[in-house]
Protein backbone atom coordinates (compact mmCIF):
# COMPACT_ATOMS: atom_id res chain seq x y z
CA UNK A 1 0.00 0.00 0.00
CA UNK A 2 1.35 3.59 -0.68
CA UNK A 3 0.18 6.97 0.61
CA UNK A 4 -0.29 9.63 -1.83
CA UNK A 5 -1.38 12.91 -0.44
CA UNK A 6 -2.36 10.89 2.63
CA UNK A 7 -4.99 8.58 0.56
CA UNK A 8 -3.88 5.00 0.62
CA UNK A 9 -3.58 3.30 -3.30
CA UNK A 10 -2.82 0.20 -4.94
CA UNK A 11 -0.14 1.42 -7.42
CA UNK A 12 2.73 0.01 -5.97
CA UNK A 13 5.71 -0.53 -9.19
CA UNK A 14 4.39 2.33 -11.39
CA UNK A 15 6.58 4.70 -12.85
CA UNK A 16 5.92 7.95 -10.90
CA UNK A 17 5.97 10.20 -13.76
CA UNK A 18 3.27 7.71 -15.24
CA UNK A 19 1.19 8.22 -12.18
CA UNK A 20 1.28 12.08 -12.08
CA UNK A 21 0.31 12.02 -16.15
CA UNK A 22 -2.43 9.70 -15.65
CA UNK A 23 -4.10 11.54 -12.72
CA UNK A 24 -3.90 15.06 -14.46
CA UNK A 25 -0.84 16.38 -12.52
CA UNK A 26 1.85 18.76 -14.93
CA UNK A 27 4.67 17.27 -13.53
CA UNK A 28 6.19 20.75 -14.64
CA UNK A 29 3.82 22.66 -12.15
CA UNK A 30 4.46 20.33 -9.26
CA UNK A 31 6.83 19.20 -6.70
CA UNK A 32 6.98 15.85 -5.74
CA UNK A 33 8.39 14.48 -2.39
CA UNK A 34 9.18 10.50 -1.61
CA UNK A 35 9.55 9.38 2.01
CA UNK A 36 10.51 13.04 3.20
CA UNK A 37 12.94 13.29 -0.03
CA UNK A 38 12.28 15.71 -2.61
CA UNK A 39 12.75 14.15 -6.28
CA UNK A 40 14.12 16.45 -8.51
CA UNK A 41 11.97 16.55 -11.81
CA UNK A 42 14.58 15.06 -14.04
CA UNK A 43 14.31 11.96 -12.34
CA UNK A 44 10.38 11.94 -11.99
CA UNK A 45 10.50 8.87 -14.87
CA UNK A 46 13.48 7.02 -13.59
CA UNK A 47 11.31 6.53 -9.99
CA UNK A 48 9.39 3.36 -9.44
CA UNK A 49 6.77 3.36 -6.56
CA UNK A 50 7.38 1.44 -4.12
CA UNK A 51 5.09 -0.47 -1.04
CA UNK A 52 4.94 1.65 1.67
CA UNK A 53 5.80 4.63 0.31
CA UNK A 54 5.12 8.02 1.64
CA UNK A 55 4.31 10.66 -1.16
CA UNK A 56 3.27 14.36 -1.56
CA UNK A 57 2.23 16.33 -4.70
CA UNK A 58 2.37 19.86 -4.05
CA UNK A 59 0.75 22.39 -6.20
CA UNK A 60 1.76 25.71 -6.18
CA UNK A 61 -1.24 28.34 -6.26
CA UNK A 62 -0.67 31.95 -6.97
CA UNK A 63 -3.42 34.97 -5.82
CA UNK A 64 -3.37 37.76 -3.97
Amino acid sequence: MVKINGEAKEIAGKNLLEYLKETGFKPEWVVVERNLEIIPKELLGDVTIEDEDEIEVLRFVGGG
